[in-house]
């Protein structure tokens, strides 16, 4: 796996000199942020030594590197999902290359369902916390001494700095944001009510079929996190209307100027 990560690592140097010091995973329908990355350096999943390759609609599968609100950063267009059939160790497998490359603060971004009837669609949530319920763990198996100890801790998975950056640049551009718990289920359906009822009860806000996996990979790395849901619908188990991708899509489509421009005001902030 080190060998692997190496050679992608490598592969990435030679191709951009920066260093990037912010890293950007972008859910489904958020990656257009990525299009405003100056002198770009773009590089499909592909054509990347040991890289895996996105599946899923919305997720355009390529690595950009350049400059964003003067920051140096890698943004992900394009993630790994469990449900997709990769192991836990696949999914995470970028945010070892952005360690290897200099990034010291990841920010994860998803679309979600709403379980507190508080989020709306269309609304930001920062994750204060999270929920592991993909049946998996990305560290399980032989420990990567290279990057984190056995056991590492969780108790801040999401940093409590970034979070209350996050609070702050929400109230700047007056753009409101909640904070709340996200759950990560491997999907790929959409869960039925008792399922949403039972994660409502453990005490998340909010459900989506990544972010997880990427944190504690973060986390165990040494990484800061922010963690940023958009809420593309509601999954609240009393009035839970049918829902499929195209949706999600639309909703994400819909708020992607104020995504955008929320998460431009955190790079300019960091």
């Amino acid at each position: 796996m080190i060998e692997k990560i190496l050679a992608s690592t490598e592969f990435i140097r030679q191709k951009h000199p920066g260093v990037p010091r912010i890293g950007l995973i972008l859910g489904s329908g958020l990656g257009d942020l990525a299009d405003e990355i100056e002198n770009p350096t773009v590089l499909p999943y592909n054509s990347i030594p040991s890289f895996p390759v996105s599946t899923v609609e919305g997720h355009k599968g390529q690595l950009v590197l350049g400059t964003l609100m003067g920051k140096e950063v890698i943004a992900m267009q394009g993630r790994f999902h469990y449900y997709e059939g990769y192991d836990m160790q696949t999914v995470t497998y970028p945010v070892r290359v952005m360690k290897e490359l200099g990034v010291e603060i990841l920010i994860v971004t998803n679309a979600c369902g709403g379980m507190n009837p508080k989020l709306y669609p269309g609304g930001l949530m920062l994750i204060k916390d999270h929920i592991n319920m993909m049946g998996s763990n990305p560290l399980i198996g032989e420990n990567l001494d290279r990057y984190g100890p056995r056991f590492p801790d969780m108790s801040r998975a999401y940093d409590p700095e970034l979070i209350a950056l996050g609070v702050a640049v929400g109230k700047k551009l007056e753009i409101e944001v909640k904070k709340g718990v996200y759950v990560g289920i491997s999907g790929p359906y959409y869960m039925s009510r008792a399922e949403l009822k039972m994660l409502r009860i453990l005490g998340g806000d909010a459900l989506g079929m990544s972010t997880v996996p990427e944190t504690i990979v973060a986390n165990h790395s040494g990484l800061r996190v922010l963690g940023i849901s958009l809420v593309t619908d509601m999954a609240v188990a009393d009035t839970l209307e049918p829902i499929d991708h195209s949706i999600v899509m639309a909703m994400a489509e819909e708020s992607k100027p104020r995504f955008i421009r929320y998460v431009k005001g955190i790079l300019e902030a960091v």
